[in-house]
Parts: structure tokens; C-alpha cells; sequence
């Protein structure tokens, strides 16, 4: 009778408070703020990498070799100006732009990429380095303090995407750490995914657009009209794994983002502004962070603005950014990352230079992030 009794109450109190609101796709607001100064008058060239780590922490790769000489002519003999002087190439940011740390470039045991491009930061906190250079054909593993842990493939001429011994200016990479495999976006010379064992960069699989082998044959120019091509295109600029169990791929110059499960079987595409005939819509993807990893949000360096693209059906449910040197807009915005709260972290190459971050606003949903 108690309980009986209390349910009318029980509904007036819920009626007075109103529905409650609905879940949104999240938006998002620049933090002008962001990253501090870096110290020793140090500048960053094009910021070709981001990630973040388990404990939110931000790691940008930049190519310091990108800079002109009046941007960095503190460092000249003899120097021409104060400021400035080359950033070492990997930079760890905490969440509010402090550096906490720094290192990177060529070494003993390794081979340094002629030109840096992208990073990544695995579940056991190993630091894994791209680049895209003309005589790039490896990957990088380091500790998060800098130390050298292992290198898969190598430098020297290119040769073709059934090499399965080096890679072909790979662009950046994913890992399942349950298998212990990373997957390499491969790349800006080859055709591919490849898959390489973690800890000891043995060769397990790889497979082209929709599956099938890689090949290298030349495409041409891209044509939206055009009947959609059967193999990638260059560059294959991201591979994200889901926890599902689903890739996803960056087709980036034909327009699309390619699904396959872990075995490199084909799923489905999404294809993303398929009127952009530059350089392509889809340079970079990231995962939403909540526990169904609702949203991708796409990074589109032609068009110089981030989407968020329902992860189910591939449509465009929010964006922000355009072509500009203001605080919020991109030139070349090329990679990007998001943290445990959703916020975007994103760099930029060409003459951007520069990385930014972007605090997500909105009643949306949220799952703790777990290293």
C-alpha cells in the first residue's frame, strides 16, 4: 500500500521536472589559449601528427625542417634575428598547452624519417612514428621518454605494395592490443594495410580497397563521375580500429572512408564530399569516446573543416571550420585526436604550422577512457 501510494507523488515530481534533454552530437569551441609558448624560443613547422595518450596527455609530431630561414633565424650562423629556433620533433603537451617534455630526430639503431608524419601512442604507452619521406619505408617505436624500442621495415628506395620486408612512406597506424598487432596506413608510395606483429614487427596480413590484394597500377586523376576505383588511391592516410572490431580507412583522395573487419574482409564506405578534387576530404579519423564510439569525426584538410559523422551510416551530423589563419579555422588541417572529454586536438601542415584545440560543448554522452 506504501509503495501504491507513493506513485502518484512519484509522478507529479517527474512531470514538474520536465523531460529530460536530449542527447546531442556534440559541438565544439576553440581554445585560443592553447598550446602555451614553447619555451627556449622555440617555434614548430608543419604539425604533421597528434595523439593522446591514456592519461590525456597530447603528443604532436612536427617537422623542423619545415621552417624557413626567417622563421627560424635565431638558430643561423650567425644568427639573424632573436627568435626563433627549431622544436625537437615530438612535443608532449599536458591538457592545459604546458610542454612537459620533448626529443626525437635521427639516432644509433635507427632510422629517422626524412619527413615526419604521424604518431601514435599504443596501450602500453610505446610511442610509434611515421614518416613519408622519399626514402621512407619504416616505423618507429619508442618509449614515451624517447628511448628506441624497434623498427619495422626500412629506409632506402621504394618498391612496390606486395614488399611485405619494408613499407611505402606509410602515413600513420592503429594497434589491437588484444592481438598485439599495429596496423600501418601504407601509405603515400604504396596501396595498402599492412599488419605486423607489435613487439616483434613479423608480418601477418594486408589487403588493398575493398579487400582485395594491393596493387600499384596507376589511377589517374580522380573524377566523381567516374565509376568508384578499385583501389586505394595514395595516400592511404589513416587506419582507425573501433572496439567493435571494425577498420576504418582513410581513402583520402577518393573521397572515402572504406569498413573491413580485422581480417581485411570488406564491409561498407562511406564516400565524404566526393566533389573535392584537390587532395582529398578524408585525412584523418578519430573515434568518439563513448562506449558505443557513436561518432567519427573526420579531419578534411582540402576543405579546412572537422566533421562528425555518425559512425553507423557515415552522415555528416555536425561540423565546424573553413580555410583561414584565425584562431578556430585550418590551412591543411591534417590529422587530429580527441581526449577523454571529447575535446579535439588537431595540426596543421603546409604553411598552418601549428596545432589547436577544440573543447566540446552539448549534452552528449561520454565513456571514461581506459589505458
Amino acid at each position: 500500500m506504501r509503495i501504491t501510494a507513493a506513485l502518484p507523488a512519484l509522478a507529479c515530481l517527474l512531470a514538474l521536472a520536465g523531460p529530460a534533454p536530449a542527447v546531442e552530437a556534440p559541438r565544439f569551441q576553440v581554445d585560443p589559449a592553447w598550446p602555451k609558448p614553447l619555451p627556449n624560443d622555440w617555434i614548430m613547422g608543419q604539425a604533421s601528427g597528434v595523439a593522446v595518450d591514456a592519461q590525456d596527455h597530447v603528443w604532436v609530431i612536427q617537422r623542423p625542417r619545415t621552417l624557413t630561414d626567417d622563421e627560424k633565424a635565431a638558430s643561423l650562423d650567425p644568427p639573424r634575428t632573436k627568435c626563433c629556433r627549431p622544436a625537437p620533433p615530438v612535443l608532449e603537451f599536458d591538457q592545459d598547452g604546458t610542454l612537459l617534455q620533448s626529443w626525437g630526430g635521427p639516432g644509433s639503431g635507427y632510422d629517422w624519417p626524412t619527413n615526419e608524419h604521424g604518431i601514435q601512442i599504443d596501450g602500453q604507452g610505446f610511442v610509434w612514428i611515421a614518416g613519408n619521406g622519399d626514402q621512407d619505408g619504416q616505423l618507429l617505436k619508442f618509449t614515451p621518454e624517447g628511448k628506441f624500442v624497434l623498427q619495422i621495415g626500412k629506409s632506402g628506395p621504394q618498391t612496390d605494395s606486395r614488399d611485405t620486408s619494408r613499407l611505402g612512406k606509410p602515413a600513420n597506424v592503429d594497434f589491437d592490443m588484444a592481438a598485439n598487432e599495429v596496423y600501418v596506413a601504407d601509405g603515400y608510395y604504396n596501396h595498402r594495410i599492412i599488419v605486423f606483429d607489435r613487439d616483434t614487427g613479423a608480418f601477418k596480413r594486408m589487403w588493398g580497397a575493398y579487400g582485395k590484394p594491393p596493387t600499384d597500377e596507376k589511377l589517374g586523376a580522380y573524377d566523381p563521375a567516374a565509376t568508384p576505383r578499385q583501389q586505394f588511391a595514395n595516400p592511404v592516410h589513416c587506419v582507425r580500429i573501433a572496439r567493435d572490431g571494425l577498420v576504418y580507412v582513410c581513402d583520402r583522395t577518393n573521397d572515402r572512408i572504406q569498413v573491413f573487419h580485422k581480417d581485411g574482409s570488406f564491409v561498407k564506405e562511406f564516400l565524404i564530399e566526393t566533389n573535392t578534387r584537390a587532395n582529398g576530404s578524408v585525412w584523418e579519423l578519430a573515434l568518439w569516446p563513448d562506449a558505443d564510439e557513436t561518432y567519427l569525426l573526420n579531419a578534411d584538410g582540402a576543405n579546412n573543416e572537422v566533421r562528425t559523422l555518425s559512425r553507423d551510416t557515415g552522415a555528416v551530423v555536425g561540423a565546424f571550420g573553413r580555410n583561414g589563419r584565425m584562431a578556430g579555422q585550418f590551412h591543411w588541417v591534417h590529422n587530429l585526436a580527441v581526449d577523454s572529454k571529447g575535446n579535439v586536438f588537431t595540426t596543421e601542415v603546409d604553411t598552418g604550422k601549428r596545432a589547436q584545440k577544440f573543447l566540446a560543448l552539448g549534452n552528449f554522452v561520454l565513456r571514461k577512457r581506459t589505458p
